[in-house]
């Protein structure tokens, strides 16, 4: 799931969201104010709703951020590199540009998230009774607060279902491949799982929906099952590519050596000093010490009017380096199978003691694929 928006650095990772959860925010703020306050605490004025489910919104918002820290501080401890979070409709995503070693490593990485979601729930309970939320018409902010433990317990207790690639499924995918010892395969079976909890989901909605008449209960319950659907087989293709680039190093996998533009001339000047001029479109920059500084894209200059390319610098419009996925050439190759496209569209940078060593692109990894596929007969 790519960001739209970037919210910063919080404990060294990188934070963005998705424009989507902007509209789940809404849809919060807007039950909550118009339905669920009201009704939990009567008498108040409307513009008290409004401020109290709009806050609740946000408030929601920052519990889903800590829940991913959860995840990729407890993952950073463990050894594993953190690309960064990103916010979405459907909760969060913490990005991982390597893997837990262990299954307990993975186990503890995993199971970290929903503890934290019970124990703010837990947190904003005790708040909400301390303040007379056992009162039969509790105060506004007693109801809020109620709502907030109530929504994060449910968080909690949802992700530990067994449907990967829900954390329960992680988990579970966990306790396989300590049974097993063979990742791959308890990676394939998790995600049969998980797909088995997705046409529960996907049956239960269209029941709901025809059976109960009931629209947004079943609609959503059939758009949570197709989305952990597509989760669990992209998950099982995913461990069948790992296995097919099991042994694989970075350093076999790169483009060694890419061409280096200066981040210091008009977009113009690159256009037809580096893309015009070459086969590739995409090249990584410097700044004027030569040290690495990002990656400019042909996506990016597209975005540059005609008339403002002249005065328009690259190292204003390209993805930034701490935005730009990295491996080392001695890394499994596997790990870039971990990185998301985000501004960088697909391209991983090979990096050795700060030092630019290569690049990788989609085509790298198709290329490589195709003949390691061949080789191991998969």
């Amino acid at each position: 799931m790519n960001e739209n928006l970037s919210l910063g650095r919080i404990a060294g990772i990188h934070v963005g969201l998705n424009w989507s959860l902007l509209v789940v925010a809404g849809l919060i703020a807007w039950s909550l104010a118009t339905g669920l306050l009201p009704a939990a605490s009567p008498g108040q004025t409307s513009g008290a709703y409004w401020t109290a489910g709009i806050v609740s919104a946000f408030v929601y918002l920052a519990c889903l951020l800590a829940h991913e820290l959860a995840h990729s501080v407890v993952a950073m401890r463990r050894g594993v590199r953190v690309e960064g979070i990103t916010l979405w409709r459907f909760g969060g995503v913490s990005r991982f540009s390597s893997e837990s070693s262990s299954p307990g490593a993975q186990a503890w990485i995993t199971f970290v998230g929903p503890l934290t979601s019970l124990l703010l729930g837990v947190v904003f309970f005790l708040a909400s009774v301390a303040i007379g939320g056992g009162a039969h018409y509790p105060s506004l902010l007693a109801a809020t607060l109620a709502w907030l433990g109530f929504i994060n317990i449910l968080l909690g207790v949802f992700n530990l279902l067994p449907a990967f690639p829900l954390d329960g499924g992680r988990i579970l995918q966990s306790l396989i491949w300590l049974r097993t010892r063979d990742r791959l395969r308890a990676t394939r079976i998790a995600a049969r799982i998980g797909m088995a909890f997705a046409f529960l989901f996907i049956a239960y909605g269209l029941i709901t929906f025809f059976a109960a008449g009931s629209l947004i209960g079943g609609v959503w319950s059939i758009f949570l099952g197709w989305f952990l659907l597509s989760a669990a087989r992209a998950e099982e293709t995913g461990s069948l590519i790992r296995q097919a680039l099991s042994g694989i190093r970075v350093s076999e996998l790169m483009t060694p050596n890419p061409v280096e533009a200066p981040d210091d001339v008009t977009v113009e000047e690159a256009l037809h000093g580096y893309i015009l001029a070459s086969r590739h479109s995409t090249f990584p920059t410097h700044d004027s010490g030569g040290r690495l500084s990002g990656l400019l894209t042909l996506a990016a200059l597209k975005n540059v009017a005609p008339n403002a390319r002249t005065a328009t610098l690259i190292k204003d419009i390209i993805c930034p380096l701490d935005r730009v996925p990295t491996v080392r050439p001695g890394d499994p190759a596997a790990n870039v199978l971990n990185v998301s496209e985000g501004c960088s569209e697909g391209r991983t940078l090979v990096v050795d003691d700060g030092r630019l060593v290569g690049i990788i692109s989609p085509s790298d990894i198709n290329r490589m694929l195709q003949r390691s596929l061949a080789g191991k007969g998969l």
